[in-house]
């Protein structure tokens, strides 16, 4: 990958040897594989023993403005926000680090909003098997903000509502009420 930036470099008329870019190259590909190491991350492993039988617990539980960082897989700049989950319980819980560890794992991955969304949704499902999952992202995109369109405050809001969530309008607006909420 370094020697990919190099020439990127000299693609943009740049001079890869120039004291401040020496060590440019090094840095861009270790970043690069920072961002996107959730190709890398076993779901199975990273949830591991988190997952409790608890038959007494139906109410929802929620995970709410869990910051996430992306890169949009069209123009590899970043989009970051909040993202908020919520499940309902079906004799199954799991640790609640987990959730942030999920939505990192997928936010760590070249990324369209939509996607990342529904990933999240459908990891939950499967892994909880819950009565329904509710995610929420809000993020900011470089890619609107820097270039193209140029709208600097200009926020995407994405959803993926599975089971009770996408079929019962009450359950849904409870949650959606809860994370329009302020903390505390």
């Amino acid at each position: 990958m370094k020697d990919l930036i190099e020439k990127l470099l000299v693609e943009l008329g740049e001079d890869p040897s120039r004291k401040g870019l020496q060590n440019t190259p090094e840095r861009v590909a270790k970043s690069m594989k920072f961002l996107t190491s959730g190709y890398w991350v076993n779901i199975e492993e990273l949830v591991n023993d988190a997952l409790y039988e608890d038959p007494n617990t139906d109410e929802m539980v929620i995970v709410k403005d869990i910051d996430v960082f992306s890169l949009c897989e069209h123009h590899l700049l970043p989009f970051f926000g909040k993202c908020h989950v919520a499940y309902l319980p079906d004799g199954k819980i799991i640790g609640l680090s987990k959730i942030p560890r999920i939505v990192e794992t997928f936010g760590r991955r070249l990324q369209v909003q939509e996607r990342l969304t529904t990933q999240i949704a459908n990891c939950l499902q499967e892994i909880l098997k819950p009565k329904g999952v509710a995610v929420v992202i809000d993020a900011l995109h470089l890619c609107m903000s820097m270039r193209g369109v140029e709208k600097q405050n200009a926020c995407t809001i994405t959803s993926s509502m599975l089971g009770f969530f996408k079929s019962n309008p009450s359950t849904r607006s409870e949650f959606l009420s809860l994370i329009a909420g302020r903390r505390g």
